[in-house]
């Protein structure tokens, strides 16, 4: 019998690996042969040391200062299943650095200084189960990155640089059960960020800036369990804003939730804890029949008054069974009374002769010290307002003519909306390098000089909106390295605001709707090689230049939709092959042509088309879209007949309402299509008149179409007063007629106008 010490080797034996010679050890390393671990720890290396044994099986490098690890870096040693490389000052992993270890299990990558993580960096790790990135640089994670990671169970990226989360960033992760991305600097994460993802069932993003519940992100994730928001600046909780279908943990604690509807949770039916503690809610209402069947709800640090518009919600815990945890603020008579512990007939509403009474009672039992400031007293300029447990400053609505000095440095929030400002000069904003997010909405600011946000290094989100801008400099955004959403919405714009955007490296959303530029030139977007979202919609946008959107070779939202486009700007789009989204609803577009979006077709997902007045769609206008495409909009148009969409096999949604459909015979492939796919299509009749109203899938008398059902043997004769005639089509029931299709005039020269050839006709064949 072989002793447990040894099954290593005789492991490797039994694989075949009888040739591996054994290498002496590094002098640095310590190395052990019976359990085949080296250690490498705290010795200055600058690279991985090549003379390491082939057969270990645990490597450990921390402390060293490697800073590169170069492709291939452990060819070398192809049996490692752990390996750690924590404070190695790593900046750059290469692709394929860790192309040989396809029996790696463990990889320790924390505390070194990582900034990105490239498509191929993890290439080769099949096997891996945890991969821990925590304590990094990491501010952009590359599509594709974590696609070989099939068997991993934890990744974990907290304590990096993270702002935003791309479409598709952990597309891969097949087997994922615990994401964490805490404490990070979070505010977006798009739509379809953890597409793929359904086996995980933990997700934390506590300790980043999200400022709103992320809906549409979180309710792709069907198997999440429990989920982590704590310390997130999320000021509101909607109608159901929670939409999970397993979720049963969901932590809100310590963010600045002012209000939570008691619809919030209806749609997430297995949730049994949720916490809400240190928040700034005042009242709470019971949840909603029908919402889950909490057993747990913690109210512990909120501001919560136990008057009579409490009784609800401690009637409803009481039916319920639900804990409640938590201790009422006032009335002063039972302060820190726990809520646990209160009858609904205790909580009373007095008088004001009473409140005002109980409270000057209160006032003598315990005064205030006028020598001794409340804790959370800071610095802060007249009439603003500055909190220092959310680092939350304003001074929303109150006449500043100038931007005023003296916030605490600590400021991540700054409100200064609804003032008088009319200008911004340079260096405005002296002493608040911290602030993430600066408001400036309805200030009445015309003119914003270069430099006016120096020092502002920290500042992601930057709001300009409804004010008078109507141009903006070169250097109006310098000194903004972290500028990822700038809100230029409903100000005076003309013009797009060409060169404003080539010092902002990290922009990743722009807003300029309800605007009045006319036209996009050639090389709006330079500088902007990162953009994601650009927004145009409600602007007087007639033309389109051919390279206008060449830079954002990674746009993937587009919004152009109430201008005056009269064409699909298919030239414009032919460099933005990651565009997912494209919005084109209410432009005067009549005729989409052939091959329309051919050079966004394996990106696009989602086409809006709708409200166009669209009276002809070319049999191949959606040439190249196929099981990509996950919704399509063509409502409110002039639709009679549509494009073949048998391609389009993984529709998630399709509208075809308010369209003149004409239910003959050229509509059969839709009607087929319809009866094949699970989607609501909305598509209704309105010719033949005795049609008009009825579903296109109830309609039966696509039957008698040609081609349909085999003829009959004693088939009737077409009679002269069956011939079809200009004025009046034939119906679909009369036998042995061709149906060629209802075209109108006006559209035969649209179509000529598109295609540059006539318009065929159907010619009767010899007999």
């Amino acid at each position: 019998m072989y002793s447990l010490s040894t099954w290593p080797v005789m492991f490797l034996f039994l694989l075949g690996i009888h040739e591996v010679k054994s290498g002496r050890c590094t002098k640095l390393c310590v190395c052990d042969s019976i359990h085949l671990t080296v250690a490498c720890v705290n010795k200055n290396l600058t690279e991985v040391p090549p003379t390491i044994d082939e057969i270990t099986v645990k490597l450990d490098l921390r402390g060293n200062n490697i800073q590169e690890l170069p492709t291939g870096a452990f060819m070398h040693t192809p049996y490692l299943t752990h390996l750690s490389l924590q404070r190695s000052n790593i900046r750059k992993v290469r692709e394929g650095a860790f192309r040989s270890l396809g029996r790696l299990v463990l990889l320790n990558l924390a505390h070194n200084n990582i900034e990105i993580l490239y498509q191929e960096s993890f290439d080769g790790l099949s096997s891996l189960k945890q991969l821990l990135l925590d304590h990094n640089r990491v501010e952009e994670i590359q599509p594709g990155a974590f696609s070989q990671l099939g068997f991993l169970n934890l990744l974990s990226i907290t304590h990096n640089q993270l702002v935003y989360i791309p479409n598709m960033a952990f597309q891969g992760l097949q087997n994922i059960k615990w994401l964490r991305l805490s404490h990070n600097a979070l505010n977006y994460i798009d739509i379809e960020a953890f597409a793929g993802l359904f086996t995980l069932t933990r997700l934390s993003i506590d300790n980043n800036e999200l400022q709103f519940f992320p809906t549409e992100t979180m309710t792709r994730l069907t198997e999440v369990t429990r989920l982590d928001l704590s310390y997130n600046p999320m000021t509101y909780l909607g109608e159901e804003a929670v939409s999970m279908a397993k979720l049963t943990h969901l932590f809100l604690d310590h963010n600045s939730l002012q209000d939570f509807s008691n619809m919030a949770v209806f749609p997430s039916s297995r949730l049994t804890h949720l916490d809400l503690s240190h928040n700034q809610l005042r009242i709470m209402q019971p949840l909603a029949p029908g919402s889950p069947s909490l057993a747990r709800l913690n109210l512990a640090g909120n501001p919560i008054y136990c008057s009579c518009y409490l009784r609800p919600l401690r009637e409803w815990a009481i039916r319920e069974c639900v804990r409640l945890g938590g201790t009422c603020s006032g009335p002063p008579h039972i302060s820190d009374e726990s809520l646990e512990a209160m009858q609904p007939s205790e909580l009373r509403c007095q008088s004001q002769e009473a409140m005002l009474k109980a409270e000057f009672e209160e006032w003598r039992r315990h005064p205030p010290s006028p020598t001794i400031p409340p804790a959370d007293k800071v610095k802060c300029p007249d009439n603003c307002v500055c909190e220092a447990d959310n680092h939350h400053s304003s001074c929303e609505n109150q006449g500043h003519t100038k931007v005023p000095r003296g916030f605490p440095p600590d400021t991540r929030l700054l409100d200064l909306r609804g003032n008088h400002l009319h200008y911004i000069p340079a260096n405005s904003f002296p002493g608040v390098p911290a602030v993430v997010s600066l408001h400036l909405q309805r200030c009445k600011i015309h003119e914003v000089e270069g430099g006016a946000f120096s020092g502002m290094k920290g500042l992601v989100y930057l709001y300009l909106s409804e004010n008078d801008l109507t141009s903006l400099s070169p250097d109006t955004f310098k000194g903004l390295p972290q500028l990822t959403y700038l809100h230029l919405e409903k100000n005076r714009f003309t013009q797009f605001p060409k060169g404003a955007f080539k010092v902002l490296p990290s922009l990743l959303a722009l807003h300029l709707e309800n605007n009045a530029i006319t036209k996009l030139e050639a090389g709006i977007l330079m500088g902007a090689e990162k953009l994601r979202s650009l927004y145009l919609t409600s602007n007087a946008i007639t033309s389109i230049a051919s390279k206008a959107f060449d830079p954002a070779r990674d746009l993937d939202t587009l919004h152009l939709g109430t201008n005056k486009l009269k064409e699909v700007p298919s030239d414009a789009l032919s460099k933005t092959t990651s565009l997912a989204e494209l919005h084109l609803s209410h432009n005067p577009i009549r005729w989409v042509g052939a091959q329309a979006f051919l050079p966004i077709a394996t990106s696009l997902k989602h086409l809006h088309l709708n409200n166009m007045g669209l009276e002809k769609m070319s049999k191949d206008s959606l040439a190249g879209l196929g099981p990509g495409l996950q919704s399509l909009y063509l409502e409110g148009n002039q639709l009679e007949d549509v494009p073949d969409f048998s391609p389009l096999s993984k529709l998630e949604a399709i509208n075809l309402a308010e369209n003149p459909l004409l239910c003959d015979c050229p509509l059969l492939p839709l009607r087929k299509w319809i009866e094949k796919v699970n989607l609501k299509v909305r598509a209704t009749c309105s010719y033949p008149p005795e049609l008009r109203g009825h579903r296109v899938k109830d309609v039966h008398v696509f039957k008698s179409c040609p081609g349909e059902r085999p003829p009959s043997a004693h088939s009737p004769k077409t009679s002269k007063g069956s011939t079809p005639t200009k004025s009046k089509p034939a119906l679909i029931g009369a036998p042995k007629i061709l149906k060629v299709g209802k075209v109108k005039p006006n559209l035969h020269k649209n179509a000529k106008a598109h295609s540059g050839q006539k318009p065929t006709t159907m010619k009767r064949k010899s007999a």
